[in-house]
């Protein structure tokens, strides 16, 4: 699996409507509002590295509204709150 942090500034009237297409793109995992210099994060998870070249270009920077974007590969997660959750779907209480 590859993570890709990807900083979005978009057109201000139109964050919310940028933030739903680019969630709903595949490879997407979850996209953040936020304050300071950018308007949107948005968590990019593929299989492959080259994934990244059809999701972020082809995908995330044609979306109405974005205006750039600035991408940060990740090398490797520290949290183990992800592997958790995935351990537990499917799992009935006290099981």
């Amino acid at each position: 699996m590859v993570t890709a942090i990807v900083f979005i500034k978009a057109d201000v009237a139109r964050i919310p409507e940028v933030a739903e297409q680019v969630a709903a793109i595949d490879g997407v995992s979850e996209v953040y509002s936020v304050t300071g210099g950018l308007d949107l994060i948005a968590m990019i998870r593929v299989a492959h590295h080259d994934d990244l070249a059809t999701v972020i270009p082809d995908h995330v920077n044609r979306v109405p509204g974005v205006l750039s974007t600035e991408t940060h590969i990740a090398f490797r997660t520290y949290s183990t709150h992800d592997l958790e959750a995935a351990f537990s779907l499917g799992q009935e209480d006290g099981v």
